[in-house]
């Protein structure tokens, strides 16, 4: 179906009055950019043919050419061609305030990407919170783009809903309810070398449609995995496939102490919808203690968002025996990293940083498996940031996922897993890893965290 809906764009696009039919506006006259307002840096745009073209420049930060008009719920189509050598990006929904870091331009991005990664299609928010649907989590996504060759983009903007399809295949699922109106920005990227002087990107064919929305929306493939940021809240989505809150964002109901047979009556708070472990002398359990969840899990698929303060440690852990280990520390169970890396010692302990953010704490070291290229420090928002954990386990296969980049991968039933086990800090502790189910643990390592959006479904 999206393919041939992509023919028949394609199709009306060669007729000189394509863009007035069907409640579609030209966001491009062909003649001038007297629409536009160039924003950012400095780097050059120009009109050629039917294409605005943009010329990357030496030191100078990001640029946009944005739209005087702003845009709410809409469909955006464009087409595009770039220089392998550059990056770019089609801004929707985009501001620039005095009020916002001395006007930077900030907001949904819609990535052009020619790199061997192979994100085109993905969506980056703009100087606020980095990759929000980087495309590791749709592989075919990822063939969609044609290097070298003019790429048509279809962008659905409704409601909290943001898709993307590439050359008729969609490539972003989004569900976000952050910025609801701004504008549209064709980004020339900042460069760092020599040879990215004078690359281009060209844009042609921009239209947009504000009516009847509906009618000229596609259908998203059953296989497109959805990535929602509604806070605390279930997507329609999530629904269908089974997800549940596991934390209703306002009581500690289906959550008590590890080694109590009720919540902590002081030490973690529930305030506006995060859920704090508060900062007591850094150590492990030594505070309020760990909590687990009433309920207990075997395979399943966990998401949560997490904020860090400065230095601090904790986790997230999974197949927890809370019966285990009843004297000073923490309760016993494979656990998802979480940790200041560049300011906490234990990033430096264990053995070849098994002890690092995103984790199998003592087991296994996080690395970026989705872009082997890219350093795992990227995959990081930052301190005082929201980051998403996600854990799979599945038929003994497990994967630990970082604001949607796969970091870890292994299955607990091999021998591989026995050894590394072995020659852990978790050798005294029979099975480890491999009981059949357990609860979900929150980790009170003595430092300030916070969680939020904790949901789960089981298999």
């Amino acid at each position: 179906m999206n393919k041939l809906k992509l023919f028949l764009f394609l199709l009306v696009c060669a007729n000189a009055g394509w863009a007035q039919a069907d409640s579609w506006e030209l966001l491009f006259n062909g003649k001038d950019l007297d629409n536009w307002t160039k924003l950012g840096g400095t780097a050059e745009y120009r009109i050629e043919g039917d294409a605005i073209v943009g010329t990357s420049k030496a030191d100078t930060p990001n640029t946009f050419l944005t739209s005087r008009k702003t845009y709410s719920d809409f469909i955006l189509e464009f087409e595009v061609k770039v220089d392998n050598r550059l990056n770019s990006g089609v801004q929707i929904r985009s501001l620039s305030k005095k009020s916002y870091q001395n006007g930077r331009v900030h907001g949904y991005q819609v990535e052009i990407d020619p790199s061997p990664r192979a994100y085109s299609g993905g969506i980056y928010d703009e100087g606020r919170r980095k990759w929000l649907y980087p495309l590791a989590i749709n592989p075919q996504g990822r063939k969609a783009f044609r290097t070298g060759q003019w790429n048509s983009f279809h962008v659905e903007a409704v409601g909290d809903s943001i898709r993307v399809w590439v050359n008729g295949v969609m490539t972003s699922n989004l569900v976000d309810d952050m910025t609801a109106r701004g504008f549209i920005g064709l980004q020339v990227h900042s460069i760092k070398q020599k040879e990215q002087v004078g690359t281009e990107v060209m844009w042609r064919n921009l239209r947009i449609k504000t009516r009847d929305l509906e009618a000229s929306r596609w259908d998203v493939p059953p296989d497109v995995r959805e990535v929602s940021y509604l806070t605390n809240r279930l997507s329609d989505w999530e629904q269908k496939k089974g997800f549940r809150l596991l934390w209703d964002g306002k009581t500690s109901k289906g959550w008590r102490g590890a080694k109590l047979d009720r919540f902590p009556r002081s030490g973690w708070t529930i305030k506006d919808g995060v859920l704090t472990v508060l900062a007591t002398d850094g150590g492990e359990a030594t505070g309020p203690g760990d909590i687990i969840t009433e309920a207990q899990f075997g395979d399943f698929e966990l998401e949560l968002d997490f904020k860090i303060t400065e230095g601090a440690n904790s986790g997230i852990k999974y197949f927890v025996d809370p019966e285990l280990n009843k004297g000073a520390g923490s309760a016993i169970g494979c656990e998802f990293q979480i940790l200041d890396d560049a300011r906490h010692p234990d990033a430096k302990q264990g053995v070849s940083g098994n002890r690092t953010l995103g984790s199998l704490y003592d087991l296994i070291a996080a690395q970026n498996l989705s872009n082997p290229a890219a350093s795992k420090s990227r995959m990081f928002k930052g301190i005082g940031q929201w980051n998403r954990a996600r854990i799979v386990s599945r038929n003994g296969k497990v994967e630990h996922w970082l604001n949607n980049e796969k970091a870890v991968e292994y299955d607990r039933y091999s021998q591989m897993f026995a050894a590394l086990v072995n020659y852990s800090k978790y050798k005294d502790w029979p099975n480890f890893g491999r009981w059949p189910e357990g609860p979900i643990l929150l980790q009170d390592h003595g430092d300030t965290v916070h969680f939020r959006s904790i949901k789960i479904r089981e298999f």
